[in-house]
């Protein structure tokens, strides 16, 4: 998947009368706000299971079925699994038949998914539901951060790069906040609506004007980047560019075993390979998917439903400062902060569980939600956003498709696995064990990041492949 590549920046040109003329940026923000209400569709799906109850007693009573712990460890991870599956398949997609009508397509399984789960009277079709709701929000994991990257001008890259963030933990946030007035039945019936909203919406949106390049179709790409920077802007200098890019790329194209060869091919993958996996082995997914039954274990001073909103209210405020600040500040310093802090906060949660289970801890109620806490706001800052931010930038376009694609794999694999071993590792070293090990992965990423990951702030795919192949 080839992605805008430019070698200059792009917030002005020089018109022949020497006047400077700015791109206008209204209608990307408008394309990403559209496109990224796919990650609001994808944030509700995972956030569904956050209120089940412990062992999915609330699941088992509004549907009347009988529900056991292993199977609702399956209902927990089966989403997770589902995105996993859909990664490789929607980046070859989107290639075939561009990312607009790939990301339109998946409005259908997502549909049915949620079809299945309101209509559920056995465990099996929860299977199936959450397999499949789970498989179109992971296939826009891909899509939308690829989508808005090629939209988008150099400076503002990085912002509308986080926008897929943003959504999904707003998702995340209504239905913690919808938790409080219906039940899961009818969240369900809710749910099941944000996948088509985002259909009706996305589908007045244009392609990605890089999509018609790699197709040949230059006309069509400039009306598209017209669309995108304004009539009075000269898109000639940027298309060109992007068009050689292309060409250059399919003229030396080669297998990706052959690219695997390549220095700076195998640093991208180490890269986002780590990040992704180092994510997910911090327990991000398994503190979503499970966060009313983690905070009515601990207990304290805040319900689990409380607790809930609350985390996904600093969530999105992180998030949103991270937007303002990723392009300022740089990628590797809020990475490096971020794992610090989760680390800490991880810790804490296990010291505080370890305690629970031997002495009064009634006086450290505040305990468990601050650790919540410390850990949404460091996770939004930094090692949420900002690994799926950095595949599309490490990679050249003729290693884009496969290597941002795989990396996706891994993030939703590493999240099944955590996400259904969760509820077996608490039985077998206990809930504090759980979160001390969560917290050794965050201590060998700071590692990771410190000597590992470079800083992409600012620096075009010709800066950045150099660097790595230096």
């Amino acid at each position: 998947m080839a992605e805008k590549i430019v070698g200059y920046s792009q917030e002005t040109l020089v018109s022949k009368t020497e006047q400077t003329i700015k791109a206008k940026r209204f209608f990307q923000y408008v394309a990403s706000f559209s496109a990224s209400i796919g990650a609001i569709a994808a944030g509700m799906s995972v956030a569904w299971t956050s209120q089940a109850g412990i062992n999915g007693a609330n699941i088992a009573k509004i549907y009347n079925i009988s529900i056991t712990a292993e199977e609702f460890s399956w209902i927990g991870s089966l989403a997770a699994f589902g995105s996993a599956i859909s990664c490789v398949p929607i980046g070859t997609l989107t290639d075939i038949i561009g990312r607009k009508y790939a990301m339109l397509i998946l409005v259908i399984p997502f549909t049915i998914g949620w079809l299945c789960i309101i209509f559920a009277n056995s465990v099996i079709l929860f299977y199936i539901g959450r397999f499949l709701t789970g498989f179109s929000g992971g296939a826009f994991c891909v899509t939308i951060p690829i989508y808005t990257s090629e939209i988008a001008e150099t400076e503002i890259r990085g912002r509308l790069g986080l926008f897929y963030q943003l959504f999904l933990t707003l998702g995340i946030l209504m239905v913690n906040i919808l938790n409080f007035n219906v039940n899961m039945y009818q969240l369900s019936i809710i749910s099941g609506f944000a996948p088509i909203i985002f259909g009706v919406t996305f589908f007045f949106m244009p392609e990605s004007p890089v999509y018609y390049l790699i197709k040949g179709n230059e006309d069509a790409a400039r009306k598209i980047y017209i669309k995108f920077r304004g009539t009075q802007y000269d898109i000639e200098p940027e298309l060109s560019m992007q068009k050689r890019v292309i060409e250059e790329a399919n003229k030396h194209k080669v297998s990706f075993l052959t690219l695997l060869n390549t220095k700076a091919c195998k640093k991208g993958i180490l890269i986002s390979y780590g990040l992704m996996g180092f994510q997910q082995f911090s327990g991000v997914n398994a503190l979503a998917f499970y966060i009313g039954p983690i905070v009515e274990t601990a207990g304290g001073s805040v319900g689990p439903k409380e607790a809930a909103i609350i985390k996904s209210v600093i969530g999105i405020i992180m998030v949103f400062i991270s937007t303002l600040v990723v392009d300022r500040l740089g990628r590797k310093i809020l990475l490096t902060i971020s794992i610090i802090v989760m680390c800490l906060s991880l810790l804490a949660f296990g010291i505080y569980f370890y305690l629970m289970e031997r002495t009064n801890t009634s006086s450290l109620g505040w305990l468990p939600l601050f650790c919540i806490c410390s850990y949404i706001i460091s996770f939004a800052l930094g090692f949420g956003p900002i690994p799926w931010m950095m595949i599309a930038e490490l990679f050249s376009p003729e290693t884009k498709a496969i290597a941002g694609s795989s990396a996706c794999l891994l993030n939703w694999i590493v999240a099944f696995i955590v996400t259904k071993t969760f509820v077996n590792l608490n039985d077998t070293i206990h809930i504090y064990g759980t979160f001390w090990l969560f917290s050794l992965v965050c201590a060998i990423a700071i590692g990771f990041v410190l000597f590992v990951v470079p800083e992409t702030k600012g620096k075009t795919l010709e800066q950045i492949q150099h660097e790595l192949s230096s």
